[in-house]
């Protein structure tokens, strides 16, 4: 399903694109105007100079790179990052180092994930109990075993 949303790309880079027919997330791209240093277990604001208006109803989440966390060992702060319908902003990213080395973020760098889907809007319903599950109030680890 298809989903049209307006964009304005400010940047120096094309589009964000799909990299295969079934991806799920298009690759963002640093927008620079010089290298940018990430010292370890530092974080940096990393603009991508898009903007973009969502249909009502949809979100953006911003995701991290799996082949960025594992070769450079950098990713998405606040991971997954919401970009609501009615922002209007430039989209920019939190990166942070995990690793154990500076690492240089370039121009034109595939930084992170983007990903188009809709969301539900709750309407809360009060109540004096909630119906019992096997699991109940079992928690972190609860349900699995080795």
């Amino acid at each position: 399903m298809e989903v049209k949303v307006k964009i304005v790309n400010k940047s120096k880079h094309p589009l964000p694109s799909y990299a295969t027919a079934l991806s799920a997330g298009m690759d963002l791209r640093a927008n620079l105007a010089h290298t940018i240093e990430i010292s370890p277990m530092s974080r940096v604001l990393i603009p991508t100079g898009l903007f973009i208006e969502l249909p009502a109803g949809y979100e953006a989440q911003i995701r991290p790179r799996s082949g960025m966390a594992l070769k450079k060992g950098v990713t998405v702060l606040n991971t997954p990052g919401t970009i609501d319908a009615d922002y209007r902003g430039e989209i920019c990213v939190i990166l942070i180092n995990l690793s154990s080395e500076t690492v240089q973020i370039e121009d034109g760098e595939r930084i992170c994930q983007m990903v188009v889907a809709p969301h539900a809007v709750v309407g809360w319903e009060e109540a004096g109990t909630l119906s019992s599950t096997g699991r109940g109030e079992g928690g972190f680890g609860h349900t699995g075993g080795k």
